[in-house]
């Protein structure tokens, strides 16, 4: 029996081959979707989040390293609205009070809220973005 794999065919099978391993890189579509869904979902936790003064929106930081993205409140970010409270501790306290069942109705679980509302939404973002990168 013989296989009918040509030069050509083999050099196509390579080009496909590096292209679906550089989309699985950091830099290919694998950190083009990470940087899709954190930017994303940062959007959506600063839409849901509870605002007063804004300044508990104002401190949401997103930040990129490698194929990993990360969304947190500034832990040095200061309230001046507030005579300088930080909306890392605020904020944590509040998004847990929106965990507990039957207080405010989950409206303060802001994360929570991004992941329930919009986490496959954006997963799915995701892996069009990746998906576009392959061959």
């Amino acid at each position: 029996m013989t296989v009918g794999i040509t030069i050509e065919g083999l050099q196509k099978a390579q080009r496909a081959n590096a292209q679906a391993i550089a989309a699985v890189k950091p830099s290919g579509g694998l950190g083009k979707a990470i940087q899709y869904g954190t930017t994303q979902a940062h959007r959506w936790a600063v839409y849901y989040t509870p605002w007063d003064t804004g300044g508990l929106r104002a401190a949401h930081r997103m930040e990129f390293s490698g194929a990993r993205g990360k969304i947190y409140i500034d832990p040095g970010a200061r309230n001046p609205r507030q005579r300088g409270a930080a909306p890392s501790e605020y904020g944590f306290y509040l998004h847990q009070q929106g965990l507990i069942p039957g207080l405010r109705g989950g409206v303060r679980a802001f994360y929570a809220q991004t992941v329930e509302a919009k986490g496959q939404t954006i997963l799915e973002g995701m892996g069009k973005v990746i998906l576009g990168e392959l061959p």
